[in-house]
């Protein structure tokens, strides 16, 4: 990463007015606010620093922090983190980074401070205009002390208030240092705020770098971020394990699962987009997550005291061992069913979750008037309803369980369905989601008005018993 000398270089420029001075120096470290915090100076892709695209799909590193508690941390606890610049291209072979860590709520907080650990890596202190700025080193971070914006106070490294804003970066030792192929690894200490400030994220850019001497061409700039959620140092305690469409004992690979307890996590919501890495799903949100039989489930919804998570693929059958985990913390082991086959219909609620999860295919609700007044209407005779459920078994073709897909395939199995003890035909019977299948029904003649029990059975299996269809 590109970078003027720092503060000397800073103090040159103020005096000399709007006039910039540029040394093409990255192995001092880059200037501060290039780590993509939103709102400062980007990620160093830009004139007088780097040409390029950040993240540019043509080039195939990655950039990664080992955090040592997951994607977590415990108020005032130091956690030693490792960052590591990777890049398979033969060409590059010099590495470089910066970071800060700021509120999730506020970009311009920052939220705890940084220490270096070796002469590998300093701190950049700065004001929030960017006129100004220092660099702590420890002693000899800077080789032959050619440096003038290099510094070590007495004391710990903290930023002075008219510096508030703070970033870890690599030290020109450790640019000597991790010069090679392949990658380059730096390590050091963070140190959260005393409070919970609920969510921070970290804002990295990492640089991989050309051989030979600095030059602003060439080289691939990476950028991502990371985000913590706090944890209170208290290990999470896992109560049941149940099927995620009945909620009873029982469940599948692919299928999803509804694990109970408490101190499963410190926050409250769903996956979004941004948890995806490519098709993959996540295994873990927040910093909490599932392992099931030893493997990481794919976590869909996280609380304090309930995780819901889509079973990894394993071909165990019997009991076996569920565990959760937040803030590197690991919960008691409870023993679970796993089946090869576990169908179970999706239910609405209230009313004790009597009635399936029903849709007719123009898209009105199907349940009693009184279930959701407005919206839900009894089905009649010869309605296509549409049904969903979880743990069928596998598709024609496959899918991998812990991927999205395009399509929906059906399922290998063929399905078969009752409603009060009269064949439904069944039309359609696949997968459309990750452990969510979808079964179209044509809704038989000569039922009576009322609740009418639905049985749907896949390879000798069938869904649970208190599953119901209002009909009228």
């Amino acid at each position: 990463m590109e970078k003027r000398r720092k503060l000397y270089w800073a103090k040159v420029a103020a005096v000399m007015g709007a006039f910039s001075v540029v040394l093409w120096a990255y192995e001092y470290g880059p200037d501060p606010g290039v780590c993509g915090v939103p709102g400062e100076n980007g990620t160093c892709t830009q004139s007088g620093c780097h040409s390029g695209t950040t993240n540019d799909p043509a080039n195939k590193g990655s950039l990664a922090i080992s955090f040592p508690n997951g994607l977590t941390y415990v108020p005032g606890v130091k956690q030693h983190l490792t960052v590591t610049i990777s890049d398979p291209a033969q060409t590059q072979q010099a590495w470089g980074f910066e970071l800060t860590a700021r509120q999730s709520s506020n970009p311009a907080t920052m939220t705890g401070t940084f220490t270096p650990s070796d002469q590998y890596t300093q701190i950049m202190c700065s004001r929030a205009d960017f006129n100004a700025f220092n660099a702590y080193c420890l002693p000899g971070a800077n080789g032959n002390g050619s440096d003038p914006g290099c510094n070590f106070p007495s004391g710990a490294p903290a930023c002075p208030a008219n510096l508030p804003l703070q970033y870890m970066e690599h030290s020109v030792a450790g640019y000597s240092h991790t010069m090679g192929q392949n990658s380059g690894t730096y390590q050091f200490d963070w140190t959260p705020p005393s409070t919970n400030v609920g969510n921070i994220k970290f804002y990295i850019a990492g640089n991989a770098g050309v051989g030979g001497p600095p030059n602003q061409n060439g080289d691939h700039i990476y950028a991502t971020t990371f985000t913590l959620a706090a944890g209170n140092g208290i290990p999470p305690t896992l109560s049941t394990v149940q099927n995620g469409g009945s909620f009873l004992p029982g469940f599948s690979q692919g299928s999803w699962i509804t694990v109970t307890g408490t101190n499963l996590a410190a926050t409250t919501r769903i996956w979004t987009a941004a948890d995806f890495v490519g098709p993959n799903l996540p295994t873990q949100l927040d910093g909490a997550s599932v392992t099931v039989d030893g493997k990481q489930a794919y976590i869909y919804y996280i609380s304090p005291t309930q995780i819901n998570a889509l079973a990894p693929a394993d071909a165990a059958q019997g009991s076996v061992p569920v565990q959760a985990a937040f803030a590197g913390l690991t919960s008691n082991i409870v023993s679970s069913t796993e089946a090869k086959l576990s169908p179970a219909l999706f239910m609405f609620g209230p009313l004790g979750q009597k009635y399936v999860a029903a849709v007719r295919s123009d898209g009105q609700y199907i349940g009693p008037a009184s279930l959701y007044p407005g919206l839900t209407v009894p089905a009649q005779a010869g309605n296509i309803i549409l049904l969903y459920s979880t743990g069928f078994g596998p598709t024609n073709p496959t899918t991998n369980f812990g991927e999205t897909f395009s399509g929906a395939p059906p399922t290998a199995n063929p399905v078969t369905c009752t409603i009060g003890g009269v064949p439904a035909t069944v039309q359609f019977a696949g997968l459309v989601a990750p452990g969510e299948y979808q079964i179209n029904l044509l809704v038989p003649s000569g039922l009576p008005s009322g609740d009418n029990l639905v049985v749907l059975k896949v390879g000798g299996i069938t869904t649970q018993a208190n599953a119901y269809l209002a009909v009228q």
